[in-house]
């Protein structure tokens, strides 16, 4: 029997509107494409609780969702915008004056708090350092743009409303600087290259991102990479973005055949290319020990200050996760002998 539950009580976190070519599909397998960090068993509890409504009604999670039915999920704590709590974190700061500040950013720290990330974000610590920060359109203190949970490396964080404005119109205009450096799958053939591509919300699963090659869906996105050094089965990149689209560098070199290495999101987090021997597989499960997190580094950032017009840049090293996994494939291409590893 269902719970009853006073919506009064409630905060509507999520409301999605079923695309007109919906298939008949699971509720519970609709939210799990379309809410970040969402697992079955989570979902399953919210509708037993009468959290989950579809057309304003209470539903069960073998509700089959049809062509333009309204989902709405209620959760007992306030969206993700009513949580911008101060919270202590200690932060790599690269540069900070009284207009903005670069922020070497740890993998594994979410930017902002959303589902399944209430605390513990970046957003968070930048409040505790931090008075009156400017928000950004969508209500985020600081934030001109973001990396994603497990992506390390720099970010630019505005401190005035000038700086906000300045340093947003940059990224917008494509003027900013932006280098990564990232570890894909195979032998990539040509030394340099650009992969230009829309991106939009995959159909089939709303937390990836995929590639529109004709351009009827999506927003434009371009990509330019260079080969850094190459290890047989995995290449070392440098990335660099023209467009700053969610997931643009994965979902770009997926798109290409070069998955980024150990990103699970994307299916890099198994033997795409290589041999069969165990040995091999052990080496590489243990490469995916050594850098838990898909291979990707912001590791340039470079952008005009909105007060002294001067051009800054700035450049973070590869993290030692980064770098251990980078050295145990370079020893690997150069012996080709998995005893020692």
């Amino acid at each position: 029997m269902e719970q009853e539950t006073n919506l009064d009580d409630l905060y509507e976190h999520y409301s999605f509107r079923a695309d007109a070519g919906q298939e008949p599909l699971r509720v519970d397998k609709f939210l799990m494409n379309r809410i970040e960090n969402a697992s079955r068993n989570k979902i399953q509890q919210a509708t037993a609780a009468g959290h989950i409504q579809v057309n304003e009604q209470s539903v069960k999670s073998n509700y089959r969702i049809k062509a333009g039915d309204v989902v709405s999920v209620f959760l007992t704590h306030p969206p993700h915008e009513d949580l911008l709590v101060s919270e202590k974190m200690s932060l790599d700061i690269v540069f900070e004056d009284d207009y903005l500040l670069v922020v070497n950013k740890d993998a594994g720290i979410v930017v902002h708090p959303g589902h399944g990330n209430y605390s513990g974000t970046l957003i968070n610590g930048l409040i505790y350092h931090f008075d009156q920060l400017p928000k950004n359109r969508n209500n985020r203190p600081g934030l001109v743009h973001r990396i994603d949970k497990d992506t390390s490396g720099l970010l630019v964080v505005a401190k005035t409303d000038k700086a906000m404005a300045h340093l947003a119109q940059q990224f917008h205009d494509k003027t900013s600087d932006r280098h990564y450096m990232a570890l894909v799958w195979g032998d990539i053939n040509d030394e340099k290259g650009t992969v230009d591509g829309h991106l939009g919300r995959d159909p089939r699963n709303r937390l990836l991102m995929t590639v529109f090659p004709d351009g009827d869906q999506g927003k434009p996105a371009i990509t330019h990479y260079e080969v850094v050094e190459r290890f047989g089965y995995v290449t070392l990149i440098k990335c660099v973005l023209e467009t700053g689209r969610t997931h643009q560098i994965r979902a770009h070199m997926k798109y290409i055949g070069h998955t980024l290495f150990n990103d699970a999101r994307y299916g890099g987090d198994k033997i795409l290319k290589g041999t069969t021997f165990t040995k091999y597989k052990q080496f590489v499960d243990n490469s995916f020990k050594q850098l838990p997190r898909q291979a990707l580094h912001a590791q340039t950032l470079g952008f005009v200050h909105p007060e002294t017009n001067k051009k800054m840049s700035f450049e973070t090293p590869l993290p030692e996760d980064f770098r251990g996994a980078i050295e145990k494939w370079r020893n690997y291409s150069q012996h080709q002998n998995l005893n020692n590893y």
